[in-house]
C-alpha cells in the first residue's frame, strides 16, 4: 500500500511539471490569446528565401510584428511579403525593410530600418525600400573558390604563370 502511494505521488509531481512546461511553452510562444491588434504593410523582394508565415518583425531587435502571407508577382516573379506590424508602432513612410538572418543556421526575419519621413505608412502601404535574403551558402562557396584560387585568376600569381615550371634535363 505504502508502495502505491509513492509512486501516485511520484507521478502527480511529473504531471504537475508537465502541465507547467506546456502552459510555459503556449504563453512564450505567441500561441496564445493576447494578441495585439495591428495593421498590415507589403514589401517586394528579389528572395525570401528561409522566411516563413509566423516569422518575427524586428525594429532594433524588437519584435513588433509577424509575417503573414508570402506570394510569389507572376510578372516581374518577386517575392511579395505581406506582415502584420503591432498597431503601437508607426513606421515613416521611407522605411526600409530587409530579410535578416538569425546565424549560420537560425531563420530568418524580416528587420526594419525606421525612415526620417513626418508621413506614416498607412495600413495596405507598400514599403519601397527593400533589401532581399542573402544565400549564405553562395557567399561560403564564393569564398572558398576565391581563397583556394579556382574558378578564375587568383591575386598570388600574375596572369599567364604557371605554378610549376618544368626543370631543365641534366646532360
Amino acid at each position: 500500500m505504502n508502495g502505491n502511494l509513492v509512486e501516485t505521488l511520484i507521478g502527480a509531481v511529473v504531471l504537475l511539471v508537465a502541465g507547467f512546461f506546456l502552459a510555459f511553452a503556449y504563453t512564450t510562444g505567441g500561441v496564445g490569446g493576447g494578441r495585439v491588434t495591428g495593421y498590415e504593410l507589403q514589401a517586394r523582394f528579389n528572395r525570401a528565401d528561409g522566411l516563413v508565415n509566423g516569422g518575427d518583425v524586428r525594429l532594433s531587435g524588437i519584435k513588433i510584428g509577424t509575417v503573414t502571407k508570402q506570394a510569389l508577382d507572376p510578372k516581374t516573379y518577386d517575392a511579395i511579403v505581406t506582415f502584420s506590424v503591432d498597431s503601437r508602432y508607426q513606421l515613416p513612410e521611407d522605411s526600409a525593410v530587409k530579410i535578416a538572418s538569425e546565424g549560420l543556421l537560425g531563420g530568418n526575419f524580416i528587420s526594419v530600418e525606421p525612415g526620417g519621413s513626418d508621413a506614416m505608412l498607412k495600413p495596405g502601404a507598400e514599403v519601397k525600400f527593400t533589401q532581399g535574403s542573402v544565400n549564405l551558402m553562395d557567399l561560403i562557396g564564393q569564398a572558398i573558390f576565391s581563397a583556394t584560387g579556382a574558378g578564375g585568376n587568383g591575386k598570388d600569381k600574375p596572369a599567364g604563370e604557371t605554378e610549376l615550371s618544368p626543370l631543365p634535363k641534366a646532360n
